[in-house]
This record gives structure tokens, sequence and C-alpha cells, in this order.
């Protein structure tokens, strides 16, 4: 087995919130037989394991608090046929959607950090911006390869249904929504192994949903006066054919992006990201600002990833620099109440006088708030608005996790959207695969 205390051990106790663990040692397998010799040794000697990603999260997901970790990262297989791809958990979605790009394919789930590995998306059932058009991956997975922390491996497919009875647990009506276990009778395994955070199971690899690539995506980023020209835009345009991403950025954000991108104009106080498979040029030009982006080119479509992308990189590094993990939201309400809580999230944070950018997935109703505190008391008052921000959308009908999952991090908003007797049910599942409560200790749940 490659378990040991690795010179470069820290790199695997740190997320990209900046959130640090501890464990004994690193377990890097090379095979699944090898995955399952230390799965069965941590067993035998009830120790902890926590599997780890790439390190993209923001939950401290795949940071160990004990025990030991095992990293997938040299499970690397990718196979493409036409529609679907089979991809070992630690391929990089970057990779991943190169591989299909070459077979003129696509795979549609789009997370903003396309370094993070397939295992980890499917842990957290991440989605990103094209989920307004195409949903989360979730969605995508088609079959799964999954180890037991008893060692059994297990091959399941869209459609295998669960051999226990499920509760109903009540969700949210929001189009996104990764908190807990999302438990309803009759759901099939692939639907209780992605999104439970590596709590029940590892994944060892996954049969993947790949799309024709569209002939043709026109994508522009529309500049707008302000948060009420964006909204209005967003319900106008929501039903637009084709239209597979509206993303935004309100006036601290675009402050933020002429940093890397001084030719944003600084008149304009907010901002709309947007692609359109087959879109009418004609269209856009009648109904945006001219001074907004529009292209039809990869190395354009690029341009405007980048800028897009830009931004959370920015936030991490403008942390780093301060000194304090990141605070964020990963909060969605339902598309009715959008206007309300974009409104809420402004003016309680402009009351509270500290530096943020408010950007993200406004086709979902789903927007990341990043507060970025200059002094202790700042970033002690910035934890309390943002359970404050947790408990406005749950009473709007929202959930408190819509694509990052809760990890450690956020494990204490899990009892805000549900009651004690429904995360008892949710904990039910969790004894039944792995009776220990040694697989991925701390995410989701804070106690047994």
């Amino acid at each position: 087995m490659d378990c040991r205390k690795y010179p470069t051990m820290d790199s695997y106790l740190i997320d990209a919130s900046g959130f640090q663990g501890q464990a004994e040692t690193v377990c890097v397998p090379s095979s699944e037989a090898e995955l399952l010799e230390i799965l069965g040794e941590a067993s035998r000697n009830k120790i902890p394991v926590t599997i780890s990603g790439a390190g993209t999260g923001v939950t401290g997901g795949r940071v160990a608090q004990s025990g030991w970790v095992i990293s997938m990262e040299r499970f690397q297989r990718v196979e493409i046929y036409k529609g679907h791809a089979i991809a070992g958990a630690g391929v990089s979605l970057e990779n991943l959607q190169a591989a299909a790009a070459r077979t003129n394919q696509f795979y549609a789930p789009d997370p903003t950090e396309n370094t993070a590995s397939i295992g980890g998306n499917i842990a957290t059932d991440a989605s990103g911006s094209r989920s307004f058009r195409y949903g989360s991956t979730r969605k995508h997975v088609l079959g799964l390869r999954v180890a037991l922390m008893d060692g059994r491996v297990w091959d399941v497919k869209r459609g295998d249904k669960v051999d226990f009875d499920v509760p109903e647990i009540p969700l949210p009506n929001t189009t996104k929504n990764t908190a807990g276990y999302l438990l309803t009778p009759g759901m099939d395994w692939i639907d209780l192994f992605a999104g439970s955070e590596g709590t029940l199971g590892i994944v060892i690899e996954a049969e993947l949903r790949l799309l024709p690539k569209p002939t043709d995506v026109l994508a522009g980023v529309v500049f707008l006066p302000n948060d009420e020209a964006v909204l209005d835009a967003v319900e106008s345009w929501r039903e637009l054919d084709g239209l597979r991403m509206m993303e935004y950025f309100d006036r601290n954000s675009l402050a933020f992006l002429r940093q890397r991108f001084s030719e944003t104009p600084e008149h304009a106080g907010a901002a709309l990201l947007i692609e359109q498979e087959n879109g009418d040029i004609d269209f856009w030009a009648d109904h945006a600002p001219e001074d907004s982006w529009f292209a039809a080119s990869d190395q354009d479509r690029e341009r405007f990833r980048r800028f897009r992308h830009a931004l959370p990189e920015l936030v991490n590094d403008t942390m780093r620099r301060r000194g304090f993990l990141k605070l964020n939201t990963d909060f969605a309400v339902p598309l009715s109440r959008n206007r309300a809580m974009l409104n809420y999230y402004h003016a309680r944070l402009h009351e509270s006088g500290v530096d943020y950018v408010l950007f993200g997935h406004i086709g979902d109703a789903h927007l990341h708030v990043n507060v970025l505190p200059n002094s202790e008391v700042e970033f002690q008052s910035a934890q309390k608005l943002l359970l404050d921000f947790a408990r406005h959308a749950v009473d709007l009908g929202g959930t408190v996790s819509a694509e990052h999952g809760l990890g450690k991090r956020k494990a204490h908003l899990l009892e805000l959207q549900y009651t004690p007797s429904q995360i008892e049910s949710m904990k039910a599942v969790k004894r039944r695969l792995d009776p220990a409560w040694l697989l991925n200790q701390g995410n989701l749940f804070k106690n047994q």
C-alpha cells in the first residue's frame, strides 16, 4: 500500500477556502485492489477515512480531522464513446471535457473550477453555470462503481432501485439542492450516492452522459445599469430557446474584475453573462446595451469563461492575503423569490459596511455572497450575517446548499432546513452503509 507521511502531506489537508485539518497519513492507491486493502485495514482498526479530491471545494469536505486520507488522484481512466464516457474518480473536469470535445461531444455540467475531480463533482452533485439548462451532475450520471467501507464494490446503473425502505424528505422548491441526502421512496442508488459528500461510499469511476456538441453557441456579457434591470432581463429572457447560462455580477464584482479586465465599462452597475445555443445576434443587438460584449468563436467564449472564473480566484486571493477563511454563501431560493433575496442581500450587506462581492447563478435564483473582512471583528460579524442569510433563504422556501455541499464547515446549517427527525432519517441511511461511521466523518452531520 502507498500510505505514508508525505513530505507534502499538508497539501492534502486544506481546501480552496483555507480550511485545514490533520491526519496520521495519506494513502494514494493506484488500483482498486490497493484501495480495498486500505479500507480493509482501516475497518479492522476502526480508523476514520477521509476521501480527498482535487482540493477545489470550499466546505472542508476533503479535509480530514483525524485518521487517514485516501487520495483518488491515480484513478485516471478516461474512455469516450458515443453518448457516454467512463471516467475515473481522479480525472479532472477539464480533461474529461477536452476528451469529449475531440469527438465533437460535450459533458454538460460546468462547475466554476474545472480542475475539480469527477469524484468530487459527484460527491457534491456539483452544477455550475450551465445548470440553468442542463441541471446538476446527478442528472448526467448513468452508472457508478462504488467501494463501501466494508470492502464491497458495487456497480449501480441508472434505474437500479435502493433495496430498503427510504423515507420521504421534503425538498425545497428550488431548481438546485445539495443539502443532506435527497431521500424519496423508490429512488435509485445513483441519486443516493451523488451528493452524499463521500459519506456513504467511495466513487471509483463513473459512466457519464455526453451530448452532441452544439454547432453554434453565442456568448455575451450584457452590461446593465442596475440590479432591477438585471432582474427584469432575467425574467424576460428565461424562456429563450437554447439559453443555457445566465450569470450575474454586481457592481462590486465588476470593480474587482477590472483588475484583470480593464475594458469593463466603468458606468455598468451590474452585468449578465449569457450563453445561447443557436443564438440570434440580431435579438441581442436589439435588447442589449451597445457596450455589451458578444462572441461566437471558441476563443472569444473562452475569454468570457475566464472573465467569469476570474472572480472567485480574485476572492480567494484576497482572503488569503487578508488571512481569513473564505466566507461565502451557497443558498438558493424559489425562482419567484429571486428579486426578494437579491434585494435582501444588498440591503444587509450595505448596512454592515463590510467589503463584499455578489455573483452567480441568477437564472436559478442561486447567488454567491462573498464577504471580504479586513479584521477579526469584521470576520466574526460576517459569520453571523451569513447565518442570517441562511435562515432567510429557508424562510423563503429555499436551501442552505445548492451546489457545494455542506462538508464540515457548513454542517451546522443542515438543522436550519430539516427537522431533527428528518436528519435522523438521513443518519439511519448512513449507519446502514457505514455502521462504524468511519467514512468522511464530520461531513454533513455534526455528530453521529
